[in-house]
């Protein structure tokens, strides 16, 4: 336990917790009796627990030199949402569900990915030349496996686009230079026309653009309506809230669906006030600011990257659900970290973060520092 980062660990469950209220408030779990959800994302949580001692035992070395097979495995949950998917009436078909169970694909995925990827470009900076045009070609074809995958098959554009900003954080750190961002940026912009036209269905484009041009949505009953639901909790509980389960948007049944899943935080901003947000918002700054310290001061390349890599995802997850909740972004489905109901959601989360307590618990001797 002192080898390990206790620290994160007690941050993340301090979170875990804190969700598992508000999770409970939003599914009106005290009021009827029934821990349904509750007990499903304690499950998850448990889960969690166990994958995060059991990733910061192993040795993350170890592990990377299993890409091959995790590649396949990556590779294989995301094409089995090709015959076993579901959309659950989201448009994305990002789920596969048995005996009433169900599992994201693409957020176990994510966590290999960045295993994964950090072993490709710390394998390309110590061997090769990184800023090669070979090199770049290669680890952006590892990226574009990855995103296609999940644009093509699930058409989650949430989930892809953390994967790009685990790509881009990993490839600044590791030291790709600046014109290479420039020349990727390009070639984004240039796809993107394309991509529009031919891979996002009409709902997606109008979701997409409702938040920033009125005509789309002009009464706010269609695909604004989740975010002023979330805007109106928000308000209706100014600083202090109104105390948990008297949520009037909270405990409305007819209220936003999702309250408990991508807008939980129109919960706790309802019920416990911007003073209940402002420490949501300060616990994951401190979970992210630690998964970066931890990797700005590790010894070894991989190892840095991927604790980058895990507060790169957090930091991402967060500020796109803050802005779903509050519409400054479009909703896309992602969910806010470790307080969101999802079991798969926040088993990988602990994972990620047991990646990351595991680069503290077995620190590279000097002879492997490399570059940082």
């Amino acid at each position: 336990m002192k080898r390990s980062d206790m620290v994160l660990f007690s941050l993340c469950m301090i979170c875990s917790i804190y969700g598992l209220i508000a999770i409970g408030s939003a599914t009106k779990a005290y009021e009827s009796g029934s821990f349904k959800f509750v007990f499903v994302q304690s499950f998850g949580i448990f889960i969690g627990i166990l994958l995060f001692i059991l990733l910061t035992i192993l040795d993350l070395d170890v592990i990377a030199d299993k890409w091959a097979i995790l590649f396949v495995i990556s590779v294989a949950l995301l094409l089995a949402l090709v015959p076993f998917g579901a959309d659950d009436g989201t448009g994305n078909k990002s789920w596969i569900r048995f005996m009433g169970i169900g599992i994201q694909p693409s957020e176990i995925v994510k966590i290999i990915y960045i295993v994964l990827m950090a072993k490709h470009i710390s394998y390309l900076k110590e061997y090769k030349n990184l800023n090669h045009v070979i090199s770049v070609a290669q680890v952006a074809v590892h990226f574009v496996i990855f995103f296609g995958l999940i644009i093509v098959i699930s058409r989650d554009l949430g989930s892809a686009l953390v994967f790009f900003f685990i790509f881009a954080i990993m490839l600044y750190f590791a030291g790709l230079k600046l014109y290479w961002f420039v020349l990727g940026i390009a070639a984004f912009a240039a796809l993107i026309p394309f991509a529009w036209e031919n891979f996002f269905k009409d709902y997606q484009k109008a979701r997409i653009l409702a938040p920033y041009d009125p005509s789309i949505d002009p009464t706010g009953d269609g695909y604004l309506w989740q975010t002023n639901q979330s805007k109106l909790a928000l308000a209706s509980g100014q600083f202090w809230g109104t105390g948990l389960g008297k949520g009037p948007q909270t405990q409305n049944p007819s209220s936003n669906p999702a309250k408990h899943t991508d807008f939980i935080l129109s919960v706790i901003g309802e019920e416990l006030g911007m003073f209940g947000c402002i420490i949501v918002f300060v616990l994951l700054m401190a979970i992210i600011i630690r998964c970066t310290y931890i990797g700005l001061t590790s010894k070894n390349l991989m190892s840095s990257l991927v604790c980058l890599g895990v507060a790169g995802t957090l930091l991402f997850q967060t500020f796109q659900n803050i802005g779903m909740c509050t519409g400054l972004t479009p909703v896309i489905g992602l969910t806010l970290p470790f307080f969101s109901y999802g079991g798969s959601s926040i088993f990988s989360l602990f994972a990620a973060v047991g990646l990351v307590s595991g680069v503290k618990y077995r620190p590279k001797p000097e002879r492997f520092y490399h570059y940082r």
